[in-house]
């Protein structure tokens, strides 16, 4: 069929009434005639008609089926895309012909056919739709590395662009007619976010992130995006007794979370996301920024409480291959988990440009203001934490500043720390009438804790009793890593010298319960820390020391006595220390730490060169052995503490006992605490 035959077909076509089975057949005429027509009036007519068809826009009448609007603006965007880069492709290509011979394509030049298409947006239709196809010709000519256009047209197109999507803003934003309603902002929300990376500096300076900010967060949370979370609905209501996977009791249960993740708006998160971030930072009204905060609040929020409700949220991480079948498991069950990382991302990343703000920002860094900002923002990471919980998914840069940043700034306030943990705090294990934790309450206790240890300097000594010690001693004898999240707070508290009276109280009951939970529930270099921080506790400079001088000789002494009946067996091995987040992200995997016992986890000076010669297995004892020389040349002790180290290494019998074996030398027959030199009790060793 010839060109100007398929034309009149087309535009003949496009006036009548909207069948969805025959759209695919006119965006592909479309496509052909734009890429091999050679007038550009008619270019520019297909345009204006494309905008305007009733069987390509479902007008008057709207689209039936969800997500349709959406889907037929990507493929407009698509065909103007496809038909740019043939006309592109077919420029160069004519380039190298001779004299004489038949140009490819339509002939027309790329700057011609850019114009005629920008031409053919014209008033007959709304500004949303303009965006869409000046949008496809932009990529297709400038994406990727190609500069099809001169300069100067080039940025006509790019401010072209800019201004069809600032006054359709406007026109939504004031409820003007033809806007498209909420497909038309979502609509320009699309279209910006594949053309964003296109735009120069100077241009995407250009945009009302005013109106931008505002109707991008409408995109991500609302029925074209995330649907406010009512997708776990859908999963609610699927027959699940019995463990029953919901696919086969209710096959339309998890159709509609496959649905929705196959939604432009979904599958185009990660582009959103980083215009939304743009759009934050140069947002000129910062109540607009504060009001997108609300929303992504109240989004969590919400997802939180759907989640609670869903049926499969008491399956455990560590459960879930027993309790779900394989095809289950490989299905559903991880296309549901990967929409909900993709919830977590999409989150913080907009969240973490606010706490960038607030930390420069006049308007937010305020006393008034900061404190909320924070606030706000850990309550939206502790409702996300069913998510970013589950298999380290919040070990990305972007959550650690955003986490790291709130608590920097809300540690400043008191009043805001001890409001923020009364709002947060979860239930105690253990109460009369509560049931067992779910692994939701598990996530969100883990996360309390977790904040709660960097809060204890910040908060009065009541306020830290109340709510830091009381739940995190209820959670000492909890399974991992409840558990070391719990000793984590405790040691927090007691490092605090405000709260010193609670220290000399707390930590007879404390190391009691240390001793109990190694190794079964800490491991070896969980239990050294904790150990050694509470011995620094009880020592000088600390006051704890000057009211009871003894407390850390007796400390040291315990530990000896339990590591004479320690087992000797070799623990299982644990993952070193990690150097920041670097090794999670680029996905290096973690050295282990040498071997040890339970006995030679116990190490003390004097009483661990002692214990170190009953260790029987050579490589155990070489282990403990050069433990002694980390303590001795790393600098991990103090100058005072150290001095103390080289004389007992070089005076005091330690290099005989450590390397020949040898029995700890006796001084007049005194008897000595663990790890003194004999002379000044005082001298005695407390590392």
């Amino acid at each position: 069929m010839s060109a100007d035959r398929l034309l009149t077909t087309t535009l003949r076509a496009y006036q009548e009434p909207h069948r969805p089975a025959d759209v695919d057949r006119l965006h592909a005429s479309t496509a052909t005639l734009l890429s091999n027509l050679n007038n550009h009036l008619n270019i520019s007519l297909l345009t204006s008609q494309l905008l305007t068809a009733r069987a390509i826009w479902g007008e008057p009448a709207p689209f039936a089926v969800a997500g349709d609007g959406l889907r037929t603006c990507l493929r407009v965007l698509s065909v103007y895309n496809t038909a740019a880069l043939h006309v592109q492709r077919n420029e160069e290509e004519n380039a190298k012909l001779r004299w004489g011979q038949q140009p490819v394509g339509s002939g027309v030049r790329c700057d011609t056919w850019a114009r005629a298409v920008a031409k053919g947006a014209d008033d007959r239709s709304a500004r949303w739709k303009h965006l869409l196809v000046l949008t496809g010709t932009l990529m297709g000519m400038e994406s990727e590395g190609c500069r099809a256009l001169s300069r100067g047209l080039r940025a006509t197109l790019e401010q072209a662009v800019v201004t069809a999507a600032n006054l359709a803003l406007e026109d939504t934003s004031r409820r003007r007619p033809y806007t498209g309603g909420e497909l038309g902002s979502n609509a320009v929300m699309l279209a910006l976010a594949y053309v964003f990376p296109v735009l120069s500096d100077h241009h995407r300076q250009m945009l009302n992130c005013d109106l931008v900010l505002p109707a991008a967060v409408r995109a991500m949370t609302g029925p074209e995006g995330f649907q406010d979370g009512d997708f776990l609905r859908s999963i609610s209501a699927g027959n699940v007794a019995g463990h029953e996977t919901f696919y086969r009791a209710s096959p339309s249960s998890f159709a509609h979370v496959q649905q929705l993740e196959a939604r432009p708006l979904p599958q185009n998160m990660g582009p959103l996301s980083r215009l939304t971030a743009f759009a934050v930072q140069h947002a000129a009204d910062s109540s607009v920024v504060l009001d997108t905060q609300d929303r992504l609040l109240a989004f969590s929020a919400g997802l939180l409480e759907r989640w609670r409700q869903c049926p499969f949220s008491p399956v455990d991480i560590s459960t879930e291959a027993a309790v779900l079948p394989p095809d289950m498991l490989r299905g559903p069950w991880a296309m549901l988990w990967r929409l909900l990382k993709k919830i977590l991302y999409t989150v913080v990343a907009t969240v973490q440009p606010i706490m960038g703000r607030c930390l420069l920002d006049p308007r937010l860094r305020n006393d008034a203001t900061a404190p909320t900002v924070a606030s706000k923002t850990l309550h939206t990471l502790r409702n996300l934490s069913f998510i970013s919980s589950r298999q380290g998914a919040d070990a990305f840069q972007v959550y650690v500043f955003t986490y790291m940043t709130s608590l920097d700034i809300i540690t400043r306030y008191p009043d805001a720390c001890v409001r923020f943990l009364q709002e947060a705090q979860p239930t105690a294990p253990g109460q009369p009438n509560s049931p067992a934790l779910t692994p939701l309450d598990q996530a969100l206790t883990l996360f309390y804790l977790n904040t709660a240890e960097h809060l204890p300097l910040s908060l009065p000594t009541p306020a830290a009793e109340s709510l830091v010690l009381t739940l995190a001693t209820a959670h000492l004898s909890a399974v991992p890593p409840s558990s070391s999240a719990a000793h984590a707070a405790v040691l927090s508290v007691l490092c605090c010298p405000q709260h010193a009276a609670l220290a000399i109280a707390l930590i007879p009951f404390y190391i009691d319960i240390l001793l109990a939970s190694f190794p079964a529930r800490i491991s070896p270099r969980q239990f050294r820390l904790a150990f050694k921080t509470v011995v620094q506790i009880a020592s000088p400079p600390f006051p704890i020391a000057a009211s009871h001088p003894l407390l850390a000789e007796t400390l040291l002494e315990m530990l000896h006595f339990r590591a004479a009946t320690a087992t000797t067996h070799p623990l299982p091995a644990e993952p070193g220390p990690a150097n920041g987040d670097n090794n999670v992200m680029n996905g290096e995997q973690q050295q282990p730490l040498p071997p040890v016992s339970e006995q030679t986890t116990l190490d003390w000076l004097t009483r661990t060169a002692e214990a170190m010669n009953t260790v029987v297995d050579p490589a155990l004892r070489e282990v403990v052995r050069s433990r002694f020389w980390d303590v001795l040349v790393s600098g991990e002790m103090d100058v005072e503490r150290a001095a103390i180290g080289v004389a007992w290494w070089g005076i005091g019998g330690g290099r005989e006992m450590v390397m020949l074996n040898q029995a700890a030398p006796k001084r007049d027959g005194e008897v000595m605490m663990s790890g003194a030199l004999g002379g000044n009790r005082s001298e005695a060793c407390r590392l």
